[in-house]
């Protein structure tokens, strides 16, 4: 029997497979921007050189990669202040499935509050204000707003703590880490000028500010930043959400409430 299905071609330059000779549906090799993924690369590069090529036609320098680990490594775990974390927290104690989690940790970790989209908005300044400070001064008075988006107008400073007045240790240590890496000219200039940013915003640098600067100087797009940012943030959700899972609704944190029926009683 002649197998008349017509074979179809997915245009991407990210990635080609060729086939098995027996059998079309099976990959014989993989190449990731003409890298042999799983001849060549697999136990020679890292996951962030992957991570890395997937989204650039070029494979990263070693400080690239070398930053963007760091920077993988202080995301990974938001801790269980974080909204997106609780959220997840939340999913795992109800007894939601495992998916469920990370969907929950995704969409309240998408948000303009340390969140992706706080993430894309920060690195719409850097692309917009560059080293002036004259036009950040200016670009954060206006505050970019977004007619006919799903998304409200920002409330705060894009890459800004929306509560904090000043920049917290780990925030501080974690930008001096990520700038002796050398790669671009944004995390040097945030740490060199926090000092004007903090009195400019009258609030202090977030985690999501550093990333944004990070992303930029890795040359991601903001929409690309925004993706990896939700990515690199759920090892942390997942595994907090597991552990209440273990722990039962009685020892869950956050989670006492009162309720009261419609007349108030």
């Amino acid at each position: 029997m002649s197998d008349n299905r017509t074979a179809t071609s997915i245009r991407t330059k990210i990635w080609c497979e060729d086939h098995e000779t027996d059998n079309r549906f099976a990959v014989r090799a993989a190449y990731c921007r003409g890298f042999d993924v799983y001849g060549d690369m697999l136990g020679r590069a890292r996951w962030v050189d992957m991570l890395y090529l997937l989204f650039h036609a070029e494979p990263a320098s070693v400080a690239q990669a070398d930053l963007l680990e760091d920077l993988a490594f202080a995301l990974a775990n938001p801790g269980p202040r974080d909204a997106s974390v609780h959220a997840a927290m939340c999913g795992g104690v109800g007894g939601s499935g495992t998916a469920a989690i990370l969907m929950a940790a995704l969409a309240v970790g998408a948000g303009q509050h340390g969140g992706g989209r706080d993430v894309y908005l920060a690195m719409q300044g850097w692309h917009a204000c560059g080293a002036d400070p004259d036009k950040w001064r200016e670009w954060l008075a206006a505050l970019p707003a977004s007619p006919g988006s799903v998304w409200p107008d920002p409330s705060h400073a894009p890459g800004f703590d929306s509560h904090a007045p000043r920049t917290s240790v780990p925030v501080r240590q974690l930008l001096s880490r990520l700038a002796t890496h050398g790669c671009g000219w944004r995390l040097s200039f945030l740490a060199q000028s926090l000092a004007r940013f903090e009195e400019m915003t009258c609030r202090g640098l977030s985690m999501a500010g550093v990333a944004a600067a990070a992303y930029s100087d890795l040359g991601f797009s903001p929409e690309q930043g925004e993706a990896l940012h939700l990515l690199l943030r759920l090892p942390g959700a997942a595994a907090h959400a597991l552990e209440q899972r273990g722990l039962g609704y009685k020892t869950f944190p956050f989670g006492k409430m009162e309720l009261q029926d419609a007349e108030g009683v």
